[in-house]
């Protein structure tokens, strides 16, 4: 069922460069009229962004991001994640919206495309698209089953309950109520200190047992988001700082095809095993015989796999 967000659930500006994050940074310093403001730092998982919605500390409705201000019921999906609370701790306020990105663990990615093989049905193509499908399964059945967890980024808003004034210690707040807070994030009094978090997890990210993107880049206090505001479906105080895609290169070994429940041919690559984004990549999808022809993907070519 369609769900109306009572406050916009937007995407983020990308910076995929120092000199971009400058630019977006000098946007806000002219628009605050000020500098001297700090910012908080968060891993982007590629995930699914959602929005949960909690009435006197209740459970009572999830949903997708969808276009921003329409999502998509997925209520009795969310409520098979562990690290979804049912019921909040403490005094929560009266009606509580928070927002977060549930994700699939490389670790259950690995396992599900193992089964999926076993069973000759076509492979995932990644975590993100896996976590996408999952949550929207009209069996909730399947949803448990493959094991999806959730991290939550951000206060939507609260009615008839006292918060923080700013994103970090609003955080730390969701987290005594029982909601699962990333512990990576680091609050940064300046640019200089946003660029050495980014850099720090370049390689680092490798070692997740998520997949990451980019960085998220916050300016802290409410008051200046407020000020801030938007511009079209992006806010403006916040900016999603990109990694570089990972490639590597590797042989191709053979084509094979899966044949899938309607009788339609999946051709699918099989490679050479070569570590990406800290897994090991044996097979790829090869999307339709009309791709193939395209990029003339032969048996024993050398080929890039991103």
């Amino acid at each position: 069922a369609e769900v109306t967000h009572p406050l916009p659930l937007l995407s983020l500006a990308n910076a995929f460069n120092n000199d971009e994050l400058v630019a977006w940074h000098k946007r806000a310093v002219n628009l605050l009229g000020r500098s001297d403001f700090d910012f908080v730092c968060e891993l982007k998982i590629d995930g699914l962004a959602v929005a949960l919605t909690y009435e006197d500390g209740r459970f009572v409705r999830g949903a997708t991001r969808g276009d921003g201000v329409h999502g998509e019921d997925i209520t009795h999906n969310l409520r098979t994640i562990k690290s979804v609370p049912l019921a909040l701790m403490g005094q929560p306020p009266r009606r509580l919206e928070v927002r977060g990105e549930v994700y699939m663990p490389k670790e259950s990615f690995r396992r599900l495309n193992e089964e999926r093989a076993s069973k000759g049905e076509p492979l995932f193509a990644n975590p993100r698209n896996s976590a996408a499908g999952s949550v929207r399964q009209l069996d909730s059945r399947i949803t448990a089953s493959r094991k999806l967890d959730i991290y939550i980024y951000a206060l939507g808003y609260a009615d008839d309950g006292p918060m923080p004034n700013n994103h970090r210690d609003a955080m730390s707040h969701l987290a005594e109520r029982g909601f699962r807070i990333n512990p990576q994030s680091r609050l940064c009094q300046t640019l200089e200190e946003v660029e050495d978090y980014y850099r720090s997890w370049v390689e680092r990210r490798r070692d997740l047992p998520y997949q990451v993107d980019g960085v998220v880049v916050k300016i802290n206090r409410f008051e200046h988001q407020r000020v801030l505001g938007y511009v079209g479906r992006e806010p403006r105080w916040a900016v999603a700082y990109k990694f570089a895609s990972e490639q590597a290169v590797t042989r191709l070994l053979d084509i094979g095809i899966n044949v899938g429940r309607t009788g339609s041919l999946n051709p699918f690559a099989v490679l050479e095993p070569v570590v990406i984004g800290g897994a090991t990549v044996k097979l790829a999808t090869l999307h339709n015989e009309e791709d193939i022809r395209r990029k003339d993907i032969r048996v024993g070519d050398w080929v890039i796999v991103e």
